[in-house]
């Protein structure tokens, strides 16, 4: 309904550049009566500016019924039928047949100040929350704040653009973002124009930035693997479709490195990557696209990159603007992997946003609702059910910490709505042990459950022998006399740390892990000194392709490990170290 004060009469004003009839004005009378349950006798205002119609007012509300009312008006009908639709004659034909004008409210509002991204307006008392806004200067906006009198709207283009005094205008639309297969192998900004330089992509659909998450009846269990390729990452850490796993750590420890090595491995498995870059330099963006598209990655890959000279409007919507183009391919019933490097920038954004709205600030300066900015957005990360199609949209959200602290407010916000997480160590990251993932804080809560029965049986108690080695490492530091099994087990851990060390760009298939995890378990390599382990790994796996390759070969193909092709890699194995020493 329309909000009236009880002490100011309400007005009806027609604005036409011709005096209505006396039949017209019954007509106006009759609208406003059965609309608002008022007696009024319109006035009349002329007006050039509604040449060949008219426009009605009525309190704040404005009905627009002019000759320019009438064609957005089927403008908007012949888009709104035309999304996802590849057959655009036949709509418009439709539309023009069966097309009549409506009277519809054109509520419109006036900016009272702007500046650093932000415009404050009055007049639009009907406007919702994430509601798309156009200014004057045709420059859009979002709706981000709701007070008694006036609306606080983040501006996404040109803010010089949008002046104290300019009209504003609803659009009863949400925030929403172009989506299809056409943004494959593109880099966009994060509202959906591209911005590599080729042509412009054409949408399938428009999605919007903010959905809902699917319930648990359209969800299945994670049990699928998500394979990296990282040998110390699938063995300990199995990461399953439709998982959210965290990777943390502080600033230059191979966060991104990690998450890159990820996309890449996906390479003729039928995923569709996205990777969401915030507030990083627009350099690092280019040369991760370079990387890429050397390794052919760029085919089954989309960037959204909002760099850190987007206001931070943009930085904020970037990562929804991600999803939403992951869900159209999780809802089409394909898998997906995205990337939001880094959430941390992410929440700095919000925090500037909330702080130009001249919201309360809570701890460390941030909202009281940051953490439901993080967790609508990862929780739409999900393995549908098979009724909902079967995708699934796997999440790799990157969080930055301050001297390794994982209990700051933001990464303990996200750790909690996580299912895990891979902490990477500054300490072991400059040991050389790249990655640096710290075996004793990493955790997946999704467990083996999302691994693959050879690697299971693979790995065994990898994990708890690392652990051991990394506790009696430390014990080891402060004495001098150590037995001789103390020492055989510091460099049998040596060595399996140093067997986890693994080149960038260079995932292993599911069959060079498993071999390489039977041949260090087997305690084939024991004796081998820590800086020889990664040339005898590189050298080991050539010689099972050319020794036992239908071995390799089932393995990767069943994804089961046998009694029988246990023995074979280990003798196998065996042989080759007995060249190795050779050399």
């Amino acid at each position: 309904m329309m909000k009236t004060n009880s002490s100011d009469p309400v007005r009806a004003v027609i604005y036409s550049d011709k005096a209505p009839s006396p039949r017209q004005l019954e007509r106006f009378s009759a609208f406003i009566l059965n609309k608002y349950g008022l007696e009024l006798v319109p006035e009349w205002e002329k007006s050039d500016k509604y040449r060949g119609g008219f426009c009605l007012a009525v309190g704040e509300d404005v009905y627009d019924w002019s000759a320019e009312g009438i064609l957005k008006q089927f403008v908007s009908r012949v888009q709104s039928a035309a999304v996802g639709s590849g057959k655009i004659i036949p709509i418009i034909k439709e539309a023009v047949n069966e097309f009549s004008p409506e009277v519809i409210a054109d509520e419109h509002g006036l900016v009272l100040e702007v500046g650093d991204g932000i415009a404050l307006c009055e007049g639009m008392q009907h406007a919702a929350y994430g509601e798309i806004v156009v200014f004057e200067s045709g420059v859009r906006g979002m709706v981000q704040d709701l007070r008694t009198d006036s609306v606080g709207c983040v501006v996404f283009g040109d803010v010089r653009s949008v002046g104290a005094g300019s009209v504003v205008y609803r659009t009863g639309k949400t925030a929403g973002v172009p989506v299809g297969e056409g943004f494959i192998g593109r880099v966009v900004d994060a509202l959906g124009t591209a911005i590599d330089g080729g042509p412009p992509v054409t949408p399938a659909a428009y999605a919007p930035v903010e959905a809902p998450a699917p319930g648990i009846i359209d969800r299945q269990p994670v049990n699928r693997p998500m394979e990296t390729g990282l040998l110390v990452v699938d063995s300990m850490f199995p990461i399953g479709r439709g998982q959210r796993e965290l990777i943390i750590g502080d600033r230059q420890t191979g966060k991104t490195a990690l998450a890159v090595d990820a996309i890449i491995n996906q390479k003729g498995k039928n995923v569709i990557c996205i990777y969401v870059a915030i507030g990083q330099k627009t350099s690092s963006v280019a040369r991760l696209y370079e990387t890429l598209k050397r390794k052919g990655a760029t085919d089954y890959t989309i960037i959204v990159c909002a760099s850190a000279s987007e206001p931070a409007s943009i930085q904020y919507i970037a990562p929804y603007s991600g999803c939403a183009m992951a869900e159209y391919f999780m809802y089409s019933g394909r898998d997906v992997l995205i990337v939001y490097d880094d959430l941390s920038k992410h929440a700095v954004a919000y925090r500037t946003l909330s702080l130009l709205l001249e919201r309360s600030p809570g701890r460390e300066a941030y909202p009281g609702d940051v953490f439901y900015l993080h967790s609508r957005l990862l929780e739409r990360a999900a393995r549908l059910s098979d009724e909902k199609g079967g995708g699934s949209m796997t999440a790799l959200p990157i969080v930055e910490t301050q001297a390794g602290d994982v209990s700051a407010y933001i990464p303990t916000n996200i750790i909690s709505i996580t299912d895990g997480q891979l902490f990477l160590e500054s300490e072991l990251f400059f040991e050389g042990q790249r990655p640096a993932v710290n075996v004793g804080l990493s955790v997946s809560r999704v467990g083996g459950s999302a691994q693959t029965k050879a690697l299971k049986n693979a790995s065994g108690a990898l994990r708890l022998e690392l652990a051991q080695y990394r506790e009696m490492e430390v014990f080891s530091q402060f004495s001098s006399d150590l037995d001789d099994a103390t020492k055989k087990r510091l460099a049998y851990g040596q060595g399996l740390m140093a067997l986890m060390r693994q080149k960038q760009y260079s995932p292993y298939s599911q069959a060079e892990e498993v071999a390489l995890l039977v041949t260090a378990l087997g305690k084939v390599m024991q004796d081998l000194k820590p800086e020889r382990v990664g040339y005898f790994a590189r050298g080991v796996l050539e010689y099972f392709y050319k020794t036992i390759p239908d071995v390799m070969d089932s393995i990767e193909t069943t994804r089961v490990l046998g009694s029988d092709d246990r023995q074979a890699i280990l003798s196998a194995a065996a042989d080759y170290l007995n060249l190795f020493d050779a050399q």
